[in-house]
């Protein structure tokens, strides 16, 4: 293909682009095949001689559209929502042709610069301390992640270095792996999975802190404190504490203006994983629920969630990059550059596990500019309002009961009854392809989640999946044994 071809065919694949997105709500919303479907549809081997384009993409509508979960569906209510906008997809694009891999600030002065500045810009947008904006006399500042996965192992990480060279410094006789061993982290037993995962490949004990309904399973600061002192007590070393602001299952808040000074005073680095919630900071109704960011030693949220900038891009600060760079700094030659000791710069592949970085700060600067502050604001209030039509059309039903405090974009709600009638009610739901949700467990009950995500949905979308829903309750309300 060259470049005459390739102008034709980006045009017609933005036509096929814009053509699946304006009509994504009349495809059923989740597959209809088996595990294994496509491998028949397509040859064992890859083709010795060239194919056509039309080929190609003829074979999109039979081997891929199949097999796709249609995220963007205004009928998607899964899981949590995955950002899509066309100003980020055509920044992606000119991130693919420009096609640097922006590991130093000499591999792509730009790709670096911009993503610094547009941390600052969403740092200021959140209004951030200081402390967490690179363009200020602070020691922080902003690093593009590629998910909240990431992130959270970036600062386990971090911490554990941390703890061990103050430890260290104080006993240098001491040997590491004496250390290592007497490491525990902490998390909400209603942290995300990521969260105990980053500790089983950190090699550090993970403890889960309990929460209760009747806190509206948030960590209260008084059980960190008790468990922190038990385990201490116990001859172990408490190193951190990851807080969840909007939780997976309900959408719960950590208590961080409890949790912070707890964690300054024991000298353990709190993290704040925000992965969904965070976008909504951005609103200065929605602020008040990250005050407490000022007793963080890190702090990341998702905009490829819910701030229509496409997957990937996890936006991660930290109080003292310093503490990060300690972590991970590796200086081969073949990595060094004139300006890397000047002070002046940034060099990323400090600030994370892999080397490489695609150029992804582009799609923040698309839609920072594109939307403006105030339609991005507009957008998250949107999704936030159609949640909370949600919920008064399921408190109207007598059936039914909401489970969890709505707060944001995310309605957890289910029929009254035992959780065999939620689990035969979910089933209905999503085998009818109609549309598509998940479960959570809240108190050892099966809850349906019904979280507001694609960028199209509108109130008679709202309303549609509602008589749906309250459709099949009926039938299987029906067949209950009297």
């Amino acid at each position: 293909m060259d470049a005459t071809e390739f102008r034709r065919r980006g045009k017609e694949m933005v036509d096929l682009i814009a053509d699946y997105l304006e009509n994504i709500e009349q495809r059923p919303v989740y597959p209809d095949v088996e595990p294994g479907y496509l491998r028949s549809l397509i040859p064992e081997e890859a083709p010795e001689e060239s194919e056509t384009y039309e080929d190609v993409v003829k074979d999109i509508e039979r081997v891929i559209m199949p097999g796709v979960t249609h995220w963007h569906s205004p009928y998607f209510y899964a899981y949590f929502p995955t950002a899509n906008s066309f100003p980020a997809m055509l920044a992606d694009m000119l991130s693919g042709a420009i096609g640097c891999i922006g590991f130093s600030w000499a591999a792509s002065p730009a790709c670096t610069e911009l993503e610094t500045v547009m941390m600052d810009w969403l740092g200021k947008m959140l209004k951030l301390p200081e402390d967490f904006i690179a363009g200020t006399h602070g020691q922080g500042g902003g690093v593009i992640q590629g998910t909240a996965s990431e992130a959270t192992l970036v600062a386990l990480l971090a911490a554990r270095s941390r703890a061990v060279r103050m430890i260290l410094a104080s006993d240098p006789q001491r040997p590491e792996t004496g250390i290592t061993s007497k490491l525990v982290a902490y998390s909400s037993d209603q942290a995300h999975c990521s969260v105990e995962r980053a500790g089983m490949i950190a090699g550090v004990r993970m403890k889960k802190i309990p929460t209760e309904q009747s806190d509206k399973y948030a960590v209260q600061g008084e059980t960190l404190r008790r468990m922190i002192q038990e385990d201490k007590a116990a001859g172990l070393i408490p190193f951190y504490f990851c807080a969840t602001l909007g939780t997976t299952p309900s959408c719960a808040f950590d208590h961080i203006t409890e949790l912070g000074p707890i964690c300054n005073a024991e000298k353990i680095w709190m993290h704040i994983d925000a992965a969904y919630a965070g976008s909504s900071f951005i609103c200065p109704e929605f602020r008040p629920l990250l005050n407490g960011i000022e007793f963080a030693d890190s702090f990341n949220f998702n905009p490829h969630k819910w701030l229509l900038v496409n997957f990937d891009c996890s936006t991660m600060w930290v109080r003292k990059r310093s503490d990060l760079i300690g972590a991970f700094k590796m200086d081969p030659l073949y990595l060094k550059h004139d300006h890397q000791e000047s002070g002046l710069v940034t060099d990323y592949r400090h600030w994370q596990i892999p080397l490489g970085r695609r150029f992804r700060s582009l799609k923040m600067w698309f839609v920072f500019r594109m939307y403006g502050l105030k339609g991005l604001q507009d957008y998250i209030r949107k999704h936030v309002e159609l949640a909370k039509e949600f919920e008064s059309l399921v408190r109207a039903d007598q059936r039914f009961e909401i489970s969890a405090d709505v707060v944001l974009g995310l309605v957890c709600f289910r029929l009254k009854g035992s959780n065999e009638v939620n689990e035969t009610l979910l089933k209905r739901i999503n085998n009818g392809r109609k549309i598509h949700l998940v479960p959570c467990q809240l108190s050892g009950q099966f809850v349906l989640r019904f979280a507001v995500c694609a960028r199209t949905t509108e109130s008679r979308h709202i309303r549609e999946a509602w008589r749906l829903i309250t459709q099949l309750a009926e039938e299987v309300m029906q067949e209950l044994p009297h």
